[in-house]
This record gives structure tokens, sequence and C-alpha cells, in this order.
């Protein structure tokens, strides 16, 4: 399969670099990354250990062909942007798999694709920027993918194809449901690790920021619950603290932007919550005061 990955940072290098094994894939990323992994391929590091060549360049205006499938990675404030760029190189078959954080990137799509050609994933995999050309894989995890139409073969197909590049991959007739679950555990754990400067597993190790994780899941819960999403405060908050188990060792995907100074996800994490939570008049105390906070502790 010719197989596109738009936004090649930890997570579309990652997924990219292990798809590369059975496929046709090209990065699409920032020019520093994707400069090295020209010269020198890319190098995965941790769990999964791989070093491989593969082309990457830094717009889609060098690709010559469509792809039959377009895996979109870039930051939630990029969507809009790159949805503009990637319609230049699609077909009527092409498919767009969003593999994004947050809430309101299928919306931003869907004003631009057919419906019939989106569909949506959420992982748990770990990975880290660690240099150009360089990602480290921390917590090996699953991805679910879906779709909102009823596309259940082409799903199938893009499903056996993650598995058998070895991303263990199983699929949902409620994706949206996935998309909030991923919400409100971010919501959670990335504002947190973001503000006091740690370690994912550090939440679980300082009582007090246990006791706020968990009243933060709460506050999230309730405002899924509110739009109709199954889910249970229980069942969140053992999920949410689960994930901080498997990825102890990880600096959150917020974290990591923040020390880069670049512009973070808060806004289509807790700020989508935030949004959602007004229009049924629920608690959303704790989210604005996360929202507020690392707004302000970079400008964004």
């Amino acid at each position: 399969m010719n197989i596109i990955i738009m936004g090649a940072g930890a997570i579309g290098s990652l997924f990219g670099g292990i798809l590369a094994k059975n496929n046709n894939v090209t990065l699409i990323g920032r020019k520093p990354h994707i400069d090295l992994i020209k010269k020198n391929g890319l190098t995965i590091k941790g769990k999964t250990n791989l070093k491989i060549k593969i082309p990457a360049e830094t717009t889609v205006n060098k690709i010559n062909f469509s792809p039959d499938l377009i895996l979109l990675t870039v930051k939630s404030y990029d969507t809009e942007k790159t949805i503009e760029q990637i319609k230049k190189i699609m077909n009527k078959q092409t498919i767009v798999l969003s593999l994004q954080n947050g809430l309101g990137n299928i919306e931003k799509i869907q004003k631009k694709i057919n419906k019939n050609q989106i569909f949506i994933g959420v992982t748990t995999h770990g990975a880290f920027f660690e240099k150009p050309g360089v990602i480290k894989h921390t917590g090996v995890g699953h991805t679910i993918i879906g779709s909102k139409q009823n596309t259940i073969d082409k799903i199938k197909e893009i499903t056996e194809i993650f598995n058998n590049a070895g991303i263990q991959t199983t699929t949902t007739n409620d994706i949206i449901k996935e998309i909030w679950v991923k919400t409100i555990i971010n919501s959670s754990i990335n504002p947190l690790t973001s503000f006091f400067q740690c370690r994912n597993g550090h939440l679980l190790r300082n009582p007090i920021l246990e006791n706020i994780v968990e009243k933060i899941c709460y506050e999230s819960t309730k405002v899924a619950k509110h739009e109709g999403i199954q889910v249970s405060y229980d069942d969140m908050t053992q999920k949410t603290k689960q994930v901080i188990r498997d990825t102890a060792d990880n600096f959150s995907s917020m974290l990591q932007s923040l020390q880069k100074n670049k512009q973070t996800e808060i806004d289509s994490i807790n700020g989508e919550i935030i949004k959602h939570g007004k229009k049924h008049n629920a608690e959303i105390f704790l989210n604005e005061i996360l929202l507020k906070l690392i707004k302000e502790k970079k400008g964004f």
C-alpha cells in the first residue's frame, strides 16, 4: 500500500517506520528531522529498534502519486492547514486516517474531505522525539480504528496492514467513544505533567497529584456523559491510572511541546471539554484552571 505520513513527529515517524517494512511509505515532516532522515535514515530506539532508509519530504508538493492511505498525525491546531495540502494529492479512493489527539479534528476534516474517505484512530503507543532523525519508542500500546460511515471492508483492510507490520490494531463500531476516552485520559495527565515538568509516573507517586488526577478525570467524564458517551467514572479512573503506569517514564506530548517552546494541544483537549461542558452547564472548573495555567506558562 502507498502510504503518506502527514506530520512525521514522534508518533508519525514511529508508525511510518514500522509500516515501511511492508508498504511504500513516505514521511512528510519538518526540515531538520527530514534532512537527517534523508542523510542517515530513520532510527527508532527503545521498545522498537529499527534503522530504515525511507523517503521523506518537507512538503506534499514533491509527491508525484496519489496515496492509498494518508495517516494524519499532525497537531490538532494544524489540521485545517494540512487538509488543504493533502487535497492536492488525493483521489476518490484515498483514505485519510486521523490519528490525532483531542476533540474537534474530525469536524474540521469533514468540511474539506468526503466523509466516506475519513477514518479515525486512537493509539496508546508512547514515543518522543529524541533528536532529528531519531525517535524513542517508550511504550508499546494498542491502536483502535473506526469510521462514522459504513466502510467495514476498508477498515478491515487497513487493520490487517497495521497488524501485519506489527502494530497491534483492532476495530470499533463506536470510535467517537474511543476519542472521548483518550481525551479524558489526556485531560487528566498532560496538563499536570506539563505544569509540574514531570514524567507521567510521578502523578501516581505523589498522593496529592494522584488525587488531582482523579478529580480531573471525574469532571471530564461527567462532561462526556452529558454528551451521551457511555463511560463510567470508575472505569475512566482505572484506565487513566493504567496509562500512567504503562507510560511512567514518558514525558507527555504536551510537556514535550512546552520544552521546545511550541504551541500545545491544550485547546483541543481541555479546551474542547470546556466547550462541551458549557453547553450542558456542567462543572468545568478544573479544566478551566488547567487551560489557563498551560496557556500562561508559555503564552499560548
